[in-house]
This record gives C-alpha cells, structure tokens and sequence, in this order.
C-alpha cells in the first residue's frame, strides 16, 4: 500500500514524534479503492527554524519518486513538536479538489 511506504520513507528521513496519513482519494473522482489523494500530518524536529516552504520541500525531496508516479494531490501539514497542536479539536481540513470532484 502507498500509505505504508509514505510512512516508511518519512519515518526513516525524518526524525517523527507524530504521524497520520489518511488516503482522501475516495473523496475525489477517481476509481474504488485508488492511492492518488493523501493527507499528512508530521511532527518532527527536522522542520525546526524552517519556513513552511522549506519544511513541505523536505517532505516532497522523501516522496519524490512517489509525487512524479503515483501522489496527484498531497495536503501536507508539517509542525515542530513546539507548535504542533496537540488538541483533539484540531481539524485538517484538506482543500476541496477542483480537478474531478466525486458527486459534482
């Protein structure tokens, strides 16, 4: 499965305290059971005293190979363990696809 080799190679570059990967492709127009829409969500210290820019760079150098053959859409959500909220309440919201929306 694609979300376990998202986590192998994040998990093996990064240094992780956090991290949820959630398949989104059933929420987009694309056939059952597709790997291809991915939100995720990472804490770790490799991302101290970088900018948001740097830190997604980071994560897209790890799944390079997997964003040119197989990722369409990646909503990346990168925190250091000082600012990663920790409240349950806090929601990731992943932006709508405008590229073949399921059901519209």
């Amino acid at each position: 499965m694609l979300s376990e080799v998202i986590e192998d190679k994040l998990s093996r570059g990064l240094s992780i305290e956090h991290l949820e990967i959630v398949n989104e492709s059933a929420n987009h127009n694309v056939p059952p059971d597709s790997e291809s829409h991915f939100k995720v969500v990472v804490v770790s210290n490799a991302f101290e005293g970088k900018s948001l820019i740097a830190r997604h760079q980071l994560v897209y150098r790890l799944l390079a190979h997997e964003m040119r053959e197989k990722i369409h859409a990646l909503a990346l959500h990168t925190y250091t363990p000082s600012d990663w909220p920790h409240s349950p309440e806090f929601l990731h919201q992943s932006p709508r696809c405008h590229g073949g929306e399921k059901g519209g």
